[in-house]
């Protein structure tokens, strides 16, 4: 028997980098091309799906690319096997099928009469559909043979095929969270947001609140139910329980799925108002055909490939998410971890006020539902709490009394909100209105300050200090850039959160942090229950 060896690349790293360099930029330049040189509308071919499908072919693409980084970066014998596959050639016929592949998906741009792809898509389709398969056949062997490809699969339990098939069956997975976008709170609660977004960067904008147009004279955009962040919400979920699939043996799923996932969730619905908010911009300042059809159609995808990344980073070096810590020795209980007591409230608040924008008529009727969240998710951690350095600090309440009286002050309330509110409370039965009185004033005087500054102070602030004055005066920004983004208030909330921060360092802890908040919000409550305006609070 004569063995013949299969030629192999000096540095299969180096060479595996630039074909997946090389395959980036051909998905950037024909999702430019399709997007900018002819105009596809599916709903008006014969073959709606097969063309909604391979519009999608980039957005898989994507996350395909996102979940197979994930797993090189996760499981060693997969990466191992993947160099070594990658070292050997296939031989030449394969960039060649890739080439010919690529022209057959470039071809329908000149077929196109005056840029209207529709009017031939019937003939179109097919070179498309060639040209996809032998692009993607050209460029799988075109990076290893098939005995290389044999061996990445079986590599790592064979988990690697079942996450890339579940990557690129993502858009479909969106597309079955196209019932929840009928839930009108949710564009609203989307709308409000880009509004406070635009407001950072603009005065001049355009408001149709009843039909939820936001936008400038020149641009503006329709915030329909599609544009609430359901679909991202959806992809979020997924791409945790592919993860969870990946690493079921380290992880502790209940915290992944009981902590992780809500904040991930909330991350998406903040990623989709800042890509609305940005497509606005950019169609104000920039170009309104940009906007439209370029930023609108791939910004999504792109942030939602940045925060599974960011998931990842932050499993990764969260110890107490995982079954043993860096040292292999056994984790900390839940209850007793630090970062957990100071970020599970504020993420179980956040969740709660997301439900009752989502829910009820007027977001403020579901309050007592928050500060049921907040009760569920501080009680496990009492044990904690009472272990912290607590003793009465009489400067933290007189400044934040003080915090209080400027927050009063320098009220920038919206009168018709306050309105809205007043009459929404109004129209319930006189029982659940002094319910919801009772609950509003022990929510804001206790629990808010509580679970704030946990997260703000306990968490943000203390979270570069180990990186020198660099690190700190980071964290002190964060904190209050942070602290005034959720209360809308840039500059009372931002001074708010400043000297909370500065209160917080004084004493080497948190503690103080809340007093002064205590003391803040107490001011405020008794002079909205006073006037019987809660809307101040």
């Amino acid at each position: 028997m004569t063995l013949v060896s299969v030629p192999s690349s000096p540095n299969p790293a180096r060479r595996l980098i630039r074909l997946c360099a090389l395959f980036c930029l051909e998905l950037l330049l024909l999702a430019a091309a399709y997007q900018f040189f002819v105009v596809i509308e599916c709903h008006l071919t014969d073959v709606n799906g097969a063309c909604r499908f391979l519009r999608s072919l980039v957005a898989r693409a994507l996350v395909v690319f996102a979940v197979g980084g994930l797993l090189l970066w996760a499981m060693p014998m997969l990466r191992h096997a993947v160099l070594r596959a990658a070292g050997q050639r296939a031989g030449a016929l394969w960039p060649g099928v890739h080439a010919v592949g690529l022209v057959l998906l470039v071809l329908p741009l000149a077929m196109a009469p005056g840029g209207n792809l529709g009017a031939v898509f019937d003939v179109a389709i097919w070179f498309l559909g060639a040209g996809a398969i032998l692009a993607g056949v050209g460029g799988v062997m075109w990076v290893a043979p098939a005995a290389g490809w044999r061996d990445i699969a079986l590599a790592g339990r064979g988990i690697a095929p079942g996450a890339l098939i579940l990557a690129a069956l993502l858009p479909d997975i969106a597309d079955l969270a196209l019932p929840l976008w009928n839930l009108d709170g949710m564009s609203a609660v989307t709308f409000a947001a880009v509004r406070l977004f635009l407001e950072m960067f603009a005065t001049d904008i355009l408001i149709d609140a009843p039909a939820r147009i936001i936008g400038f004279p020149a641009f503006s955009v329709h915030i329909a139910p599609q544009c609430s962040g359901v679909e991202g919400v959806a992809l979020v979920t997924a791409f945790t329980l592919i993860y969870a699939l990946i690493f079921r043996e380290s992880l502790r799923l209940s915290r992944l799925f009981l902590v992780v996932l809500p904040a991930a969730v909330l991350l998406s619905l903040l990623f989709n108002v800042v890509r609305v908010g940005t497509l606005i911009l950019i169609g104000r300042y920039i170009s309104p055909d940009l906007a439209v059809n370029g930023f609108h159609s791939y910004a999504g995808w792109v942030f939602f490939t940045l925060l599974a990344f960011g998931i990842v980073w932050g499993v990764q070096v969260t110890p107490w998410l995982h079954r043993t810590n860096r040292l292999g020795e056994p984790d900390m209980p839940l209850r007793d971890d630090p970062v957990a007591a100071f970020v599970i409230p504020f993420v179980a608040f956040m969740v709660a006020s997301l439900i009752t924008h989502a829910f009820f008529a007027h977001p403020e009727i579901g309050y007592p539902l928050r500060v049921v969240a907040m009760a569920a998710a501080l009680w496990p951690f009492r044990r904690y709490y009472l272990r912290l350095a607590w003793r009465f600090d009489p400067v933290a309440w007189t400044l934040g009394a003080l915090v209080g009286l400027g927050w009063l002050l320098f009220d920038q309330g919206d009168p018709e909100a306050g309105m809205a509110m007043a009459v929404a409370i109004g129209a319930l039965p006189k029982v659940y209105i002094l319910f919801w009185v009772i609950v509003r004033l022990i929510g804001t005087v206790a629990f808010v300050p509580f679970v704030e500054e946990l997260f703000f102070r306990g968490y943000l602030l203390t979270r570069f200090t180990d990186r020198g004055a660099a690190g700190a005066w980071v964290a002190l920004a964060l904190s209050t850039l942070c602290f005034a983004a959720l209360h809308g208030r840039w500059i009372s909330a931002g001074v708010a959160g400043l000297l909370f921060a500065l209160i917080a360092w004084r004493r080497g802890g948190v503690t103080s942090a809340i007093q002064a908040h205590v003391a803040a919000n107490l001011v405020v409550a008794v002079w909205a229950y006073a006037v019987s305006d809660f809307s101040k609070i």
